[in-house]
């Protein structure tokens, strides 16, 4: 038993970092994150006699990790989000056409935006002023490189409703990234 308090104490001392930071990116929220990581931790505690050496510890421990992220996704939504057409009829006119207005802005000169700490923070303010299950399923799709089958089923919701949240979902980032990044 002592052996085994051994083996994770070494993992929390190695590992805790590396697991914060992961659940962090994923979650945008530090308490969650820290809960994630003390919950993988007890986890492995609970688990570590099925732990048989086939990958590294830390290999484990993601694994754990990142299965708790995705059950927390999934147990956070489950009902379809009601989605009217007003979000559509902000940007496109009567016949599907961008509205002059909101047509998309050149974006080329930015290629390296995900290096840039400051667009970072105007990117998650922009995915927290999305509705949950809008984020969520982002999250799921362009953080996690989740299929959108997959998606469809951890969210409980159909492949119609999925596409319709991306779509509205990334229109309303590219929106609200143009005003709080782009506009001077």
């Amino acid at each position: 038993m002592e052996k085994k308090g051994t083996i994770i104490s070494g993992w929390v001392e190695d590992y805790t970092s590396d697991l914060y930071s992961w659940a962090y990116h994923k979650v945008s929220d530090p308490e969650l994150a820290s809960d994630m990581v003390q919950d993988t931790f007890l986890a492995a505690t609970e688990k570590i006699e099925t732990f048989k050496g086939e990958s590294t510890p830390k290999t484990w421990l993601f694994s754990i990790l990142n299965n708790k992220i995705v059950d927390y996704y999934r147990n956070k939504f489950k009902q379809p989000v009601n989605i009217d057409n007003n979000v559509f009829a902000s940007f496109f006119d009567g016949e599907g056409s961008w509205k002059k207005e909101k047509r998309p802005h050149n974006w080329e000169d930015d290629t390296h935006l995900l290096d840039d700490h400051e667009f970072l923070s105007v990117l998650n303010k922009c995915m927290d002023a999305l509705p949950e299950q809008w984020s969520t399923t982002v999250k799921l799709k362009y953080l996690m490189s989740k299929k959108g089958e997959e998606i469809c089923q951890e969210m409980g919701i159909s492949t119609t409703n999925y596409w319709q949240i991306v779509h509205r979902a990334k229109l309303q980032l590219r929106e609200c990234i143009e005003i709080e990044w782009f506009n001077d």
